[in-house]
């Protein structure tokens, strides 16, 4: 496994490196936006590991340059924490984000959990909920028979939330299941933000939501019930 790490901090640069390669991977740097878009085009990266805010430009803007045409993933490493840039990074395609100071341990069992969780193979079943179609082969969502652009966090959510009709899940069970990971190395402002987005995208009412609905201190639940073709 070969790991893209654009970091401008070399003490951090450092850590991680030996961090990764001690797990067995492979590492290769870069310190800048320009030395990054050389690394990315004329190599074959397994995960990339995104600094926000570099000497010549924002990650955001690398993040959307290379999911144009790669679906890598790709986990932010930011002091930056405001809902607001959560929010930015996962919508542009990130597919997490640590906030700075974190464990190289926790960031380690991250890129696993990443690592695993897009190795595995998704079935073929289609599941309904009055008006809304998944059909999991394609990783795809129709909301009254038009397609629903979603991340894939926000994908792997409603694949979540419908193979769970009607049962109110705890975050920690959310974090545990889209993330795989145990829930205390995930921010749960991450799960509010992602469950929030998809909302804006699926419900006609989203304070008045018709799916997803917030059971206040315990969780949340897919209140429709749901076939499987």
């Amino acid at each position: 496994m070969k790991i893209l790490l654009v970091e401008d901090d070399r003490s951090l640069i450092r850590g991680i490196s030996f961090a990764l390669k001690k797990d067995g991977f492979q590492v290769e740097y870069s310190d800048s936006l320009k030395e990054a878009r050389i690394s990315f085009d004329n190599g074959k990266f397994d995960l990339v590991l995104l600094d926000v805010n570099l000497p010549d430009g924002l990650g955001f803007d690398f993040c959307e340059e290379v999911r144009r045409y790669s679906d890598v993933p790709i986990i932010f490493l930011t002091a930056a924490q405001s809902e607001l840039d959560i929010m930015n990074g996962l919508d542009i395609g990130g597919d997490d984000y640590i906030i700075k100071p974190f464990s190289v341990g926790v960031l380690i069992s991250r890129v696993n959990a990443i690592l695993r969780r897009t190795k595995k193979e998704v079935g073929s079943t289609v599941i309904i909920s009055k008006d809304i179609k998944l059909y999991e082969n394609k990783m795809k969502l129709e909301v009254g028979g038009k397609d629903i652009d979603l991340s894939k966090i926000e994908i792997k959510l409603v694949q979540y939330f419908m193979n769970n009709p009607q049962i109110i899940l705890s975050k920690y069970k959310i974090l545990s299941a889209i993330w795989d990971i145990e829930g205390d190395f995930v921010d749960e402002n991450v799960v509010a933000v992602n469950i929030g987005r998809l909302r804006n995208k699926i419900e006609k009412d989203k304070s008045n939501p018709e799916y997803i609905q917030n059971i206040r201190g315990v969780g949340y639940i897919w209140s429709q019930g749901c076939a499987k073709q």
